[in-house]
């Protein structure tokens, strides 16, 4: 048995395993953890607990302390600090007409190590631009490409619900999504209304595709025929919240009955 602890660096960020070290820790701590960008500030999402070493798919990395209040002061003077970087950044590309969308940047907690966040169509030469970079600033210099998922979680926004974006909201690792999940909830594949901020399919599709698979399991087939106290009928539409079924009768009347009042024999697909 080994035991971890989960470490949350941003709000809707990765939660990360580390070694506890024999800490006290309690969700909601911000701790000092040894990262491969060196030493960084993080909060406890999952308190310590022991799970099977083979569960682990790599060393753990310590849990150097908890976090003082001067740490988390430091912290805070460093964000302020790489906003002015970024603004720096920005004019760099500009002057080097660059292809690319600077996001965010932010240093580590002792402030060695500088990391820019930016988005492209295609691969960017920036070799010129990270010697700036490092000339201005004195201090290790990364420069990371992110995809179009990646930008909307660090940018933020509101959907089209109107509500905060979920990946920058409470979304911590993107699953996949695809135009099936659509189709099983009948929504309409116009791709304007089932993308998001990110010109990719919704991540809110995945949260009831499981529900609605299931409710259609139970519901007959469209075109399928299929009997009812009016007679022999086919289906032409059904809902699935509502539990009811669209049907066409002799003489081409229609009607929508609960499925419970429906005869018929399911028929899987092929």
């Amino acid at each position: 048995m080994a035991d971890i602890v989960g470490v949350r660096f941003r709000r809707a960020g990765k939660v990360y395993y580390f070694d506890p070290a024999g800490l006290e820790l309690k969700i909601g701590n911000h701790v000092i953890v040894e990262t491969t960008r060196g030493s960084e500030l993080g909060r406890v999402v999952i308190a310590p607990r022991q799970v099977l070493e083979s569960e682990l798919t790599e060393p753990l990395k310590l849990v150097l302390r908890l976090a003082s209040p001067e740490d988390v002061k430091r912290a805070q003077e460093l964000e302020n600090k790489a906003e002015e970087a970024l603004i720096e950044c920005g004019k760099m590309i500009n002057e080097l007409q660059l292809p690319m969308k600077l996001l965010t940047a932010e240093y580590n907690l002792d402030g060695s190590r500088l990391t820019f966040m930016f988005s492209a169509e295609d691969r960017v030469d920036f070799r010129e631009l990270l010697k700036r970079l490092t000339k201005l600033f004195k201090v290790r210099i990364e420069l990371r490409q992110v995809g179009a998922r990646d930008e909307a979680k660090l940018v933020g926004g509101f959907g089209r619900c109107g509500r905060l974006l979920c990946c920058a909201s409470f979304i911590d690792e993107f699953e996949p999504v695809t135009i099936k999940m659509a189709k099983e909830q009948d929504l309409p594949l116009n791709p304007m209304k089932i993308s998001g901020l990110c010109g990719r399919l919704m991540c809110c599709l995945s949260y009831e595709s499981d529900q609605y698979r299931e409710m259609k399991e139970k519901m007959p087939r469209v075109g399928q025929q299929v009997t009812t106290h009016m007679g022999e009928a086919k289906v032409v539409g059904i809902n699935a919240l509502k539990g009811t079924v669209l049907l066409e009768l002799e003489g081409e009347a229609t009607v929508e009955l609960p499925l419970k009042e429906i005869n018929f024999q399911r028929v899987d697909k092929g």
